[in-house]
């Protein structure tokens, strides 16, 4: 009887410990990013580094985990070791203009994101009351298709109610930004695929009186807040925790929200995946959390050359005789949507195919 209670317990504790195991989360169970999607994040990272190379080591580790294809930073403090951090991670490089005032960066991925341009719009001192630092737009190519991303951090605190007679007032100049974002969208990217995303420091789910996004949230035909369920959830989903509020968004034009467009959100939770949860997360890495969205992609057609629904090497063998023969349909075997059917077409099917 006593070695059939000692094998019991001995049984009981290890069943204790596989379970614990498989229930226990680290930073390697991070994920969010595929090949078959274009991934993005908008990231506050708190006066980067927060705590030195303790910052670096943690959010080295964070990026490669998510596996993201594209990161919109804020808070860029010291670009000497923002500099230092990108040299360590093998698949990312970044661009920033400075650090001042805490500056706006980029880190994306070499091999899958084509850069165009990165520049800064409502530089003059006659914006700097809506924006304390000027919003930055990247211009890319993937997967063939442009896009326009512009980063942003709004003006902070205030106290819920826009005064509109006052032009120093915080909820005020977060309701210029927003709507001058806007402008320059309608007048500049009218039928371009924009995200706007950042730490926009405000409520889009506030009562409309005092919503300083009300105007875009009016314009429901062309711009769609994609979080705007995550901020009209639960507090615990939030992307703000200290203060529970949901601070960070991403804002999408239709192109990307309209007809077969397929897309997901969400508040990546790192504090969950650290043994000192929140504690360990705001002491050596941010006070915010990252919000990112992911594009899906129906690449079975486009990959799928003669459209027998499995994506193999016949597709690359068809492809390259279009090539060779110069003939073949655009609609049908144009990838990289240049209106030509090239060798560019076989290094993107070739690269998909590789990657499967």
């Amino acid at each position: 009887m006593f070695f059939y209670q000692k094998n019991l317990k001995t049984i009981i504790y290890f069943l204790f410990l596989l379970v614990s195991n498989l229930f226990t989360q680290n930073l390697d169970s991070l994920s969010f990013g595929d090949n078959n999607s274009l991934d993005i994040a908008t990231w506050n990272i708190e006066w980067f580094p927060k705590n030195d190379q303790v910052t670096i080591d943690y959010v080295s580790e964070i990026i490669e985990n998510l596996d993201l294809d594209i990161i919109a930073i804020q808070e860029l403090d010291d670009t000497i070791m923002f500099d230092q951090m990108l040299n360590d991670l093998q698949a990312y490089t970044g661009y920033y203009e400075s650090s001042w005032f805490a500056g706006l960066a980029y880190i994306y991925k070499t091999g899958t994101v084509e850069i165009n341009d990165i520049y800064e719009i409502y530089t003059t001192s006659s914006y700097w009351n809506a924006f304390p630092r000027s919003p930055m737009v990247m211009d890319i190519d993937f997967m063939g298709e442009n896009y326009f991303i512009i980063n942003n951090h709004f003006k902070c605190c205030g106290d819920g109610i826009v005064d509109f007679d006052d032009i120093t007032d915080e909820e005020n100049r977060r309701y210029a930004a927003i709507n001058l974002i806007k402008e320059y969208i309608d007048n500049n990217l009218e039928n371009s695929r924009v995200i706007v995303l950042g730490d926009l420091n405000d409520d889009i789910a506030e009562a409309p009186a005092n919503n300083i996004f009300q105007e875009v949230l009016n314009d429901s035909v062309n711009y769609f807040f994609a979080d705007l369920e995550i901020a009209q959830g639960n507090s615990s989903e939030w992307s703000y925790p200290n203060w529970p509020s949901h601070l960070d968004h991403v804002l999408i034009t239709d192109e990307l929200f309209q007809g077969t467009n397929s897309f997901e959100v969400r508040v990546i939770k790192i504090d969950e995946y650290l043994d000192g949860g929140w504690n360990e997360y705001d002491q050596n890495i941010s006070d915010h959390r990252p919000v990112a969205i992911k594009f899906n992609f129906n690449l079975s057609s486009l990959y799928d050359i003669n459209g027998d629904g499995i994506l193999n090497n016949a597709d690359f063998i068809l492809l390259l005789s279009f090539v060779i023969n110069n003939n073949g349909s655009i609609n049908l075997a144009d990838i990289n949507s240049d209106l030509e059917i090239n060798i560019f077409d076989l290094l993107f099917l070739s690269d998909f195919l590789q990657n499967m």
